[in-house]
């Protein structure tokens, strides 16, 4: 019996995510496979995945770009996609970013959160990514706005970056090793929603400048080699 490949794979980061899994869920298109990887979940985040028809990928390495990257090996489809799994972000915005991708407009596309609502984005939290973006311009060149979790490539370069961050560094090290390569990075706006549930990374100051920290590191590599190069 063969299985038919999933259209797009959406990997989606989750530690105790039980309460917003199912809006998230409801809102994958059709025909795309979502990929929920539990980071050690204790609120049954992994049966409310199944419930709702996700494939649930097991990391017990804490950390989010474990988790992220766990879902990225896991992946089969040709495009993968990332999103945050507490309802902050809506996955089908991801539909225009897979197109600009298949298309060969862009080789890997991010979603620049605009917030809608009080305390979809704290404000120490936008600073630090504010600072951010400032020093992967530096960087990079690039005159990206955001370093947000929604964003679309194809899988087998984005294998090919060896990404080796498995903290909160690992969205940016995605964008400088992308760059180093060559890729034609894309920017849209998304709206940002307050998340359900207390935030495990920037809801505090002090998840904020470990973020920050991880993500100093990352920009202090040396250019990467031109393995992850799409053309």
């Amino acid at each position: 019996m063969t299985t038919t490949p999933p259209d797009v794979d959406v990997v989606l980061p989750c530690l105790n995510e039980a309460e917003a899994l199912p809006w998230v869920l409801e809102r994958i298109p059709p025909g795309w496979r979502a990929l929920v990887v539990d980071n050690g979940s204790t609120d049954g985040s992994a049966e409310v995945a199944r419930a709702y028809g996700a494939t649930v990928v097991h990391e017990p390495r804490r950390g989010f770009g474990a988790a992220c990257h766990a879902g990225l090996t896991a992946a089969t489809a040709d495009v993968v996609c990332f999103c945050d799994g507490d309802a902050s972000l809506d996955p089908s915005l991801l539909v225009p970013f897979v197109r600009e991708v298949r298309d060969d407009e862009a080789d890997l596309v991010l979603g620049r959160r605009r917030p809608r609502g009080r305390g979809a984005w704290p404000a120490h939290a936008r600073a630090g990514n504010l600072a951010l973006a400032r020093m992967l311009r530096r960087r990079t060149g690039l005159r990206l706005h955001d370093l947000g979790p929604l964003r679309a490539a194809r899988r087998a370069p984005l294998l090919a970056l060896g990404l080796t961050d498995r903290r909160s560094g690992y969205p940016l090290q995605m964008v400088v090793r992308a760059a180093d390569a060559g890729w034609r990075i894309a920017e849209h706006d998304v709206p940002y929603l307050p998340r359900t549930g207390a935030s495990k990374v920037t809801g505090t100051w002090r998840g904020t400048w470990q973020t920050v920290r991880d993500m100093r590191r990352v920009l202090r590599e040396p250019p990467a080699h031109e393995g992850g190069t799409v053309r």
